[in-house]
This record gives C-alpha cells, sequence and structure tokens, in this order.
C-alpha cells in the first residue's frame, strides 16, 4: 500500500507572511528531489469558494482546469510545480460544513448529535486525505490558511492533531511559519511573539516539528538556539526565512537552509537525489538580467489591491524572462479613463492589457484604452471582460452600431454584442454558476495566436457567464476583426484579433492561470515580443 505523508503549514503572529510560497518552495525542492508531491489550501472563511468575493477582500479567484474557483495560493503551487491543481486542493470551512449538514438531512448520521468534533473535523480529516488516497503522491503539503490562534481555524488545528496521532510519527510533520520582529528602538530582533505563536499551538496540542522564521534580519545561532529551548524544537531545526527579493528566490534560500533535508530526515524519506534547480535558476538568472525594458499599461478596476490581478503580473514574470525584458506595469484605474485623459494617462506605453472584470463599474473607460491601442498601433491584449470590450469598441467605433454593448451592462442594449449564454438565462444562484474551467478552442492557420501556440487545438481555463454574441459576427468579420479560435463544440467566439495591427487579441478564457515558471504561457510571450518591437520603432 503506497504511505503517503503529510507536512502541514500553519502560520502565527500576522498573515501574509508567505505561508504558500514557503509551501511552494518545500513542494519544489522535493519534487527536484524525485519524490511526487502535491499542496493544499485550507481556507477558514465560510464562504463555499472565493468565487463570490470581491477581489480587495481576498486577492484574485484562482480556477482549476476542472472549474473550482479558488484561493490565489493555488496558482503559485502550480507557477512553481509546473502540475495542475484540482477541486481537491482547496477546502473552505463553508465547504466542510455544507457537506456535513448535506450528509445529516439525508440522515447518514443515524440521529446522532452532529458536532464539531467528531463530525466536522472527520470531514476536513477526509478532505485532507483524498489526495494522499489517490496513490499519485508520495507527500502531501497541506497549508491551513489565517494565524494560530483564530476561532475560525480551531477545527483545522484540531484535526491537524488527531491525523497526527493517527498518522504516527515520521508520517505526519507540522512546520509553523511565524515572525522574528525587528524593533529598530532596541535595535533587535525579538522571539517573544514566536514564543506566544507556538505555544498557542501547543495549547491546541499541536507542537510543531519545524520552525520556520520570516526575518528582515539575519537571525544568529544564540536566537536559534533560543526559540529551540523555548518552543521544544531542535537548534537544526529553525530555519531562517529572510526577506528575499523576488518570491522565485525563495526554493533557493531554502535550498540553503536545508528545510527540504530537515523535512526527509523527519518523515524517514531518503532522498532519490540532489535538487540542481537548472531550468528554474536559467528564468531567475533571465529575471534578473534583462537586456531590455518594456512598459505595459495595465487597466483594471481593482488596482489598489494589486493581488486582485495576481497571475497576470506572475505571467508577465515568466514571460519577460522568456524575452530577457523587464516588465514594468504601469498601474491605471479605467474609471480615470475619460476623452480628456486616456492620451496622457496612456502616452508612452509599449503594450496595454486590458483585465478581466464583472460589472458596469470602470467600462467605459476600459473602451476608451481600447480604441488608444486600436488607433496608435498599439500592442493590445484583451483578457475575458478586456476582450468584450475590444469587441463593443469595435462595434461602436468601426461600425458604428450606435449603443452597442453587454447585455451585462445594458439588458436593453439595442445592438448586443456580447450576450449572455443560453444556458445562464435562467440561472439565479451567484456561486459556481459560470462558464468555468477548461474548455477547448480550435484556432485558424496564420493567426496571431496560431503563430503563438503552433498549435491547432487548445484547452484553456474560463471564468465568465457573457459571450460574443454570434448574431454579429459576420459583420464584424467583414469589417476587420476577425474570430481566429472557436470553441468546437458550441460555436461560441474564444478570440478576436484585429487585422492590420501589430499585435491586437482579445481572448474569452484566461491564460495567465496555466502561466507557469517552467512554461510561460506563449500568449504573454507574444504579447511582450510584440511591446519590445513597439519600444525599438519608439527609440527609432
Amino acid at each position: 500500500m503506497h504511505n503517503t505523508k503529510y507536512v502541514f503549514v500553519t502560520g502565527g503572529v500576522t498573515s501574509s507572511l508567505g505561508k504558500g510560497i514557503i509551501a511552494a518552495s518545500l513542494a519544489k525542492l522535493l519534487q527536484e528531489r524525485g519524490f511526487s508531491v502535491t499542496i493544499q489550501k485550507l481556507d477558514p472563511y465560510i464562504n463555499i469558494d472565493p468565487g463570490t468575493l470581491n477581489p480587495y477582500e481576498h486577492g484574485e479567484c484562482y480556477v482549476t482546469d476542472d472549474g473550482a474557483e479558488t484561493d490565489l495560493d493555488l496558482g503559485h503551487y502550480e507557477r512553481y510545480l509546473n502540475i495542475p491543481t484540482s477541486q481537491a486542493n482547496n477546502v473552505t470551512t463553508g465547504r466542510i460544513y455544507q457537506s456535513v449538514i448535506d450528509k445529516e438531512r439525508k440522515g447518514e448520521f443515524l440521529g446522532k448529535t452532529v458536532q464539531v468534533i467528531p463530525h466536522i473535523t472527520d470531514e476536513i480529516k477526509r478532505r485532507i486525505q483524498l489526495l494522499g488516497e489517490t496513490g499519485e503522491y508520495d507527500i502531501v503539503i497541506t497549508e491551513i490558511g489565517g494565524t494560530v490562534g483564530d476561532i475560525e481555524s480551531l477545527p483545522y488545528v484540531e484535526s491537524v492533531r488527531q491525523m497526527l496521532w493517527e498518522k504516527g510519527e515520521n508520517n505526519a510533520i507540522v512546520i509553523h511559519l511565524t515572525l522574528i520582529p525587528f524593533l529598530a528602538a532596541a535595535g533587535e530582533l525579538k522571539t517573544k511573539p514566536t514564543q506566544h505563536s507556538v505555544k498557542s499551538l501547543m495549547q491546541s496540542g499541536v507542537s510543531p516539528n519545524i520552525l520556520v522564521c520570516r526575518t528582515e534580519h539575519e537571525i544568529s545561532d544564540d536566537i536559534k538556539r533560543k526559540l529551540a529551548l523555548f518552543c521544544n524544537v531542535k537548534k537544526e531545526d529553525v530555519i531562517q526565512s529572510i526577506d528575499a527579493e523576488t518570491i522565485y528566490d525563495v526554493p533557493n534560500l531554502m535550498l540553503d537552509e536545508g528545510l527540504d533535508e530537515v523535512v526527509l530526515n523527519k518523515l524517514q524519506l531518503v532522498s532519490k537525489k540532489k535538487p540542481v534547480l537548472k531550468t528554474w535558476n536559467n528564468f531567475l538568472q533571465k529575471h534578473k538580467n534583462p537586456t531590455s525594458e518594456v512598459e505595459i499599461g495595465l487597466i483594471g478596476k481593482y488596482i489598489e489591491l494589486q493581488d486582485s490581478y495576481k497571475s497576470i503580473t506572475e505571467a508577465f514574470i515568466h514571460a519577460g524572462s522568456s524575452n530577457e525584458t523587464k516588465v514594468k506595469v504601469r498601474w491605471i484605474h479605467s474609471e480615470s479613463l475619460s476623452p480628456k485623459s486616456v492620451e496622457k494617462k496612456l502616452a508612452g506605453l509599449n503594450g496595454i492589457l486590458v483585465a478581466p472584470g464583472f460589472g458596469d463599474r470602470g467600462i467605459e473607460g476600459k473602451i476608451k484604452a481600447v480604441k488608444y491601442a486600436r488607433e496608435n498601433n498599439i500592442p493590445f491584449f484583451g483578457i475575458c471582460l478586456g476582450m468584450q470590450m475590444s469587441v463593443i469598441e469595435f462595434a461602436r467605433n468601426v461600425l458604428h452600431l450606435e449603443g452597442a454593448s453587454s447585455s451585462e451592462m445594458n439588458k436593453s442594449a439595442k445592438h448586443p454584442v456580447i450576450n449572455l449564454m443560453d444556458s445562464q438565462k435562467n440561472v439565479t444562484n451567484k456561486g459556481g454558476t459560470m462558464r468555468l474551467g477548461a474548455w477547448d478552442c480550435e484556432i485558424k492557420k496564420g493567426s496571431k495566436v496560431y503563430d503563438a501556440y503552433q498549435s491547432k487545438l487548445i484547452s484553456e481555463r474560463h471564468r465568465h457567464r457573457y459571450e460574443f454574441n454570434n448574431t454579429y459576427l459576420e459583420q464584424i468579420e467583414a469589417a476587420g476583426l476577425k474570430a481566429t479560435g472557436i470553441n468546437p463544440k458550441t460555436g461560441l467566439v474564444e478570440v478576436v484579433e484585429l487585422e492590420n495591427h501589430p499585435w491586437f487579441v482579445g481572448v474569452q478564457y484566461h491564460p495567465e492561470y496555466k502561466s507557469t515558471v517552467l512554461k510561460p504561457h506563449p500568449l504573454f510571450v507574444d504579447f511582450i515580443k510584440a511591446a519590445l518591437k513597439q519600444s525599438k520603432k519608439e527609440i527609432q
């Protein structure tokens, strides 16, 4: 029987310490050593998934191939490991409780009183072990969202305690990520917050096996010894995680600190080989030593929280490295673009990306950005809503269809060039009801997208409710905006691109979700290449 080992990653002192990056970096090192690894995220909020959360609340909503709307940390997992995640990789408290209540309603508990222990904790443990029971993975890393001591995290910590007992020593361990703050007034690092965090964890019956300490300054041997003594771990199990120039430095930093070796020793696993990180470091070398620079305008309406577009900005990094180019992002709020300001705000850009989104706020600004890119021959990339805005702009300003719009923004639009899918017309629930996950797309040869993908059939991830209205297809294509990617089953338009333009592409799907360090997304690579070409024209 396949004996899957479990690694739990908890966080203390404060949120946003980078549990996802530490988990992904450890997984990368273990993967390089020849182990089959996956990562899952347990989120303590009561939403069923992040699909209905405002991006200001939780950053972007990441989508998997099987159509799960998940936490953005799953994006990190895929970008580091280059393997797809699924519905099983993200669990929320809402999903746990929904599942238990559904079972109770069906009478599956045979009249017993349904309680947090054992019913909720049993469901959490079942979800944690789903991936391990497939037999595909040697190690499952489980990141527990929130901070130790939070009320909402308690059932997860209790589930971890039970699993540590059930699996036995060497089969399950806990890594506790904590903060060692530097007090400028005292001129020293302070260990007390970490001691309290570990104490809180131990009060729940869980004693961490490894401490990973986030810090701005080097942690001395004396501090490591002190932490080991008061947190009940060995000195070699105290790992420093110093602030890095880029998140892509973290696997190398963890390798230097020996995190992977400590984990393997605890799990009594023998490494098949040593991590080399050759391709990874090649990417990093190009990323840190660019030979050129381009400036891309990212037009969105959640730009105050840049995590709202996390996958896009990471895809820029991957594509930039591929082109040995630094991609500088100019963040532009779509609501700030008026007829008077558009030229000033977009001047000097080498490329314009109109980002995805929902609702009517800021769409007129997005349309103005599309018009500017089209008329000034600036490389343009429209993603999901961005693609729809490019169709509306073209219909209004080239075909002169007055009032052309999307029925999402204007239900009585005279020309709804973007319309609700028939399958969506009777849907009332908001969560998990869009066109989600991987869908096929057939690409026309001779198009810009075909040149990028070098493939006739592709599969990309979706997250939307409204589509290109095929009633207007012939009219729009005749004027020069071509549908160069079509879904073979539904006939829905997936890609549009403009004739006689250096690079003007709109896609109904989200290519950013599939960009990884080892496989930068071809459309982003091609877009940055076009922007680079444009920047050289400006110099001439």
